[in-house]
Order: structure tokens, then sequence, then C-alpha cells
């Protein structure tokens, strides 16, 4: 399977440089591969989190309120459980 890859440039402070190539050494790897990996778990997290906020928001509301929020004391009244 071929990807398309693209080439960037980036700017890093000393220290996070200095971190990088440690960390890409330590994985036997770049540190563009590197960044490459990290920015797209970041990105995977991020859809993850937005498809569940979508999908949480679409659901629709199983208790009755008239479009306001309940009251603290109404979310946990149990009278009509007893």
């Amino acid at each position: 399977m071929k990807r398309n890859l693209r080439n960037v440039t980036v700017t890093l402070e000393e220290d996070v440089a200095r971190w990088a190539r440690i960390e890409a050494a330590r994985n036997e790897t770049s540190v563009s591969r590197l960044l490459g990996a990290i920015l797209k778990e970041r990105m995977l997290h991020n859809d993850g989190y937005e498809r569940a906020i979508r999908r949480a928001l679409g659901r629709k509301a199983f208790v009755k309120t008239e479009g306001r929020y309940l009251s603290r004391e109404e979310v946990h009244d149990r009278t009509g459980l007893r």
C-alpha cells in the first residue's frame, strides 16, 4: 500500500529537539517518523473523541425535560422507582 507523504519543516526548542532525537533513537526510528506517529495517534484520538461526542449529542433524551436542564434533585429523585 503506497501512502502519499509530505515533507514539512518543524522548528523546535533545543531541549525538545534533543528529547525527540533521543526518543527516536530509543525506538530505532527517525525524528520525522516519531513525530509523524505522535501526530497520527493524536489525530486518531481526537477523531474518536469527536465521533463519540456527536454520537452522544445525537441521542434522544431519556427523560422529558421540556427543553430545560434537570435540577440535581430531579436527576437523583428515586421516588418513581420505589
